[in-house]
């Protein structure tokens, strides 16, 4: 893999935009109330968007809450400790990164996935359609997850969630090749980060699946 996107960033809008953390964002209401969503903040957005940008955050949205899915089995289906602590990881960062795409919708007026919502809904020709973003599972290959246990558990969930990245990494070459995309720093730097860290993920992947 060649791609790299070089542009100097101050890292405090790295810290700021993508480690927000998501507790702060959503709040809560009164007790056995559903949280209060948080309100729009159209002052906070400094530079222009396209709709490549906002197919990009929406779209991501429901391909981080499959990889939730997928590592919320773990506690009860996976065998190595590895795999576990992987999961564990990836269910902070994935559900951190929802709130934060929600959130950069929300104060665009943009219509705001819910955080758990596994499709993608898009209008073509006028026509709404729920699709899969690139590398996600379909419902059999999730039904095949669900059903495995121990070392075949671990083994198929490292085969999916690479496929899975894979397809992530791709959204974010997309962003990046469209014309106009991805000026404001703030998209810049998460979809920057989301390619960095599903690289580093894949890698470990991998090797885990080598036996490494």
């Amino acid at each position: 893999m060649t791609t790299v996107f070089p542009r100097t960033i101050a890292a405090a809008v790295l810290a700021v935009v993508v480690h927000a953390s998501p507790s702060a964002q959503t709040g809560a209401g009164p007790q056995g109330s559903p949280p209060v969503e948080p309100k729009p903040r159209p002052d906070l957005v400094a530079y222009p968007y396209t709709e490549a940008d906002v197919n990009f955050m929406a779209g991501m949205i429901p391909h981080h809450a499959q990889a939730v899915a997928m590592a919320s089995m773990a506690p009860t289906q996976a065998s190595s400790p590895q795999v576990k602590l992987m999961c564990e990881r990836q269910l902070v960062s994935q559900r951190d990164e929802i709130e934060i795409m929600r959130m950069w919708l929300r104060d665009r007026g943009q219509r705001v996935p819910a955080a758990n919502s596994t499709r993608h809904r898009m209008v073509m020709n006028g026509v709404e359609h729920d699709m899969l973003m690139p590398g996600m599972l379909s419902d059999d290959e999730m039904a095949q997850l669900a059903k495995a246990r121990g070392a075949e558990w671990d083994k198929l969930f490292l085969k999916f969630m690479i496929k899975h990245h894979e397809g992530a990494l791709k959204m974010v070459e997309e962003l990046f090749a469209t014309h106009g995309a991805a000026q404001g720093d703030d998209i810049y730097a998460f979809a920057s980060d989301v390619f960095a860290d599903q690289t580093a993920e894949i890698e470990r992947m991998q090797k885990m699946l080598a036996g490494g």
